[in-house]
C-alpha cells in the first residue's frame, strides 16, 4: 500500500489555476497534491545574440525553491552566490521540454522566459513545473497573438510530465516525497499530447531494474501524462 493510499496508477490531485499573478503574460499555480509551483511566463521582444537576425524565437526557463518550501529552511541560492547543479539541470530540462511545444520560426524573434518557483515541495517539482509551465506558455503565446506581435499561432502541441518509479519493488505513478525519498528507481518522463517522448530520465537509486519493470514504468507514465494533458486542455478551454 502506498503511503498516500493511492492506487499504483493513480495521480495525486492535480490543479492548474490560470492567471494566478497580475503582471506576467502567462501565470499558473500548479498543484500535484502537496507540491505547489508558481509558473510565470514573461515575453521579451528580443532573442539571445546567437539567434539575432534568424527570425527564430526562443523559450528558456529558470527554476528555484523558496527557502521554506521543504521541511527545514534552506538558504536562497542568490545568497550563496551560485546555483546548485540540481537547479541548473532542472531548469535546462524545463526549457528543453517546453521548446518542444512551439514552432520557433512562427514565434519570430521573441523570447518567452518561464520562471518556476516552488512554494511547497512534496516530490515531483520538475514534472509539475513542466506541466504547469506549458499552460503559462500557452497564455503568453495568446498575449503575443492578441497584440499582433506574431501572425500565426506557434503552438504545435501540449507537453506534460510525470514521475514514475519502483517503490517497495512495485512500479508506481507520480511519486510524492514519502515514496521518492525511499524509491529504488526514480524516473521523470516528458511527453507530448500525441503520446510521443520528449525526454526520459531514469536512475536506479538502490539496486537495479529489468526491462519488464522499465516497460511497466513507461506504461504508467503514458497513462499519467495522457490524464495531465486532459487537465491542461480543460483549464485552457480546449475541451
Amino acid at each position: 500500500m502506498r503511503p498516500s493510499q493511492r492506487q499504483l496508477d493513480q495521480l495525486r490531485d492535480i490543479k492548474l489555476t490560470r492567471q494566478y499573478t497580475k503582471h506576467a503574460e502567462g501565470s499558473v499555480l500548479v498543484e500535484f497534491g502537496d507540491t505547489k509551483v508558481i509558473c510565470t511566463a514573461s515575453v521579451e521582444e528580443s532573442v539571445p545574440r546567437f539567434l539575432k537576425g534568424s527570425g527564430t524565437g526562443w523559450v528558456t526557463a529558470e527554476y528555484g525553491m523558496l527557502p521554506r518550501s521543504t521541511g527545514s529552511r534552506m538558504d536562497r541560492e542568490a545568497a550563496r552566490g551560485k546555483q546548485s547543479g540540481r537547479t541548473q539541470e532542472i531548469q535546462r530540462l524545463i526549457g528543453r521540454s517546453l521548446r518542444a511545444a512551439l514552432d520557433m520560426k512562427l514565434l519570430g524573434e521573441n523570447t518567452i522566459k518561464l520562471d518556476c518557483d516552488v512554494i511547497q515541495a512534496d516530490g515531483g517539482t520538475r514534472t509539475a513545473s513542466i506541466t504547469g509551465g506549458c499552460v503559462a506558455l500557452y497564455d503568453a503565446v495568446n498575449f503575443l497573438l492578441a497584440k499582433k506581435a506574431i501572425k500565426q499561432n506557434p503552438i504545435k502541441q501540449l507537453i506534460g510530465s510525470v514521475s514514475v518509479g519502483m517503490y517497495q519493488g512495485v512500479p508506481v505513478l507520480d511519486l510524492d516525497y514519502a515514496e521518492d525519498s525511499t524509491a529504488q528507481t526514480d524516473m521523470n518522463v516528458v511527453m507530448n499530447e500525441a503520446g510521443r517522448f520528449i525526454e526520459v530520465q531514469g536512475t536506479a537509486e538502490d539496486g537495479d531494474y529489468d526491462f519488464e519493470q522499465l516497460q511497466q514504468m513507461i506504461a504508467l507514465a503514458q497513462k499519467g501524462i495522457a490524464e495531465l494533458v486532459v487537465k491542461q486542455k480543460q483549464v485552457l478551454g480546449l475541451l
